[in-house]
């Protein structure tokens, strides 16, 4: 009877988690579409079925793996040693790790063709503001603002991985830092750096990066 009711809850989750993937692989790939028809973009539709699929299946492999079962040691062992609740933080976390996952294409829409000598490239800190702030100009782009950025930098490299990691940094203390910093306080303010790792380095994996 017991081994029934746990074939029956692990089914249950493992279609929960299949839907979810299901419907993140649709979202992702319609976004995708609908960036690539605004830039006019010539990526055949196939092609960028075959790489959501790739980054997806990985991403979820890794979740069901590694950042659910880190997650729940995560908000167990905060409440239980800490008596603090860290759930929020846990959420936000695994946000972070999957939007990190598709992070570094995001900034390919301001990609300077390497051939295009009419545009200049970008200082450096312009286009690490076009990381950083991807969603921002997604937004702008979508809308109708043209911004006349262009870089040559496809962030698929540890350099990239290592400034997105110091931001999130900076975002945990102004999320979750309190002076004086305590040891709840500390372990909410790296969980987002770390989600937000997990999911680049995921990304650089598919791609052969690392």
């Amino acid at each position: 009877m017991k081994s029934h009711k746990a074939k029956k809850s692990f089914k249950t989750v493992h279609d929960v988690l299949t839907g979810l993937r299901n419907t993140l692989f649709n979202f992702v790939l319609s976004f995708f579409e609908r960036v690539n028809r605004t830039i006019r973009s010539r990526l055949p539709i196939s092609r960028m079925e075959e790489e959501t699929s790739e980054h997806v299946r990985m991403l979820t492999k890794v979740f069901k793996f590694v950042v659910l079962p880190i997650s729940l040691f995560y908000v167990c062992s905060d409440l239980f040693f800490l008596k603090d609740n860290v759930l929020g933080s846990m959420f936000w976390g695994i946000m972070i790790f999957i939007y990190s996952n598709f992070l570094p294409d995001l900034p390919a829409i301001y990609r300077r063709k390497e051939n295009d000598r009419r545009t200049q490239d970008l200082s450096w800190y312009k286009k690490y503001t076009l990381l950083l702030l991807a969603p921002l100009f997604i937004w702008l782009l979508i809308s109708g603002t043209r911004i006349g950025w262009k870089t040559s930098e496809t962030f698929h490299n540890f350099r990239s991985l290592a400034i997105y990691g110091t931001f999130l940094l900076l975002c945990g203390f102004f999320a979750f830092g309190e002076f004086p910093i305590s040891i709840g306080a500390m372990t909410e303010i790296l969980s987002l750096p770390l989600y937000g790792l997990a999911g680049y380095l995921t990304h650089l994996k598919v791609d052969k990066i690392w």
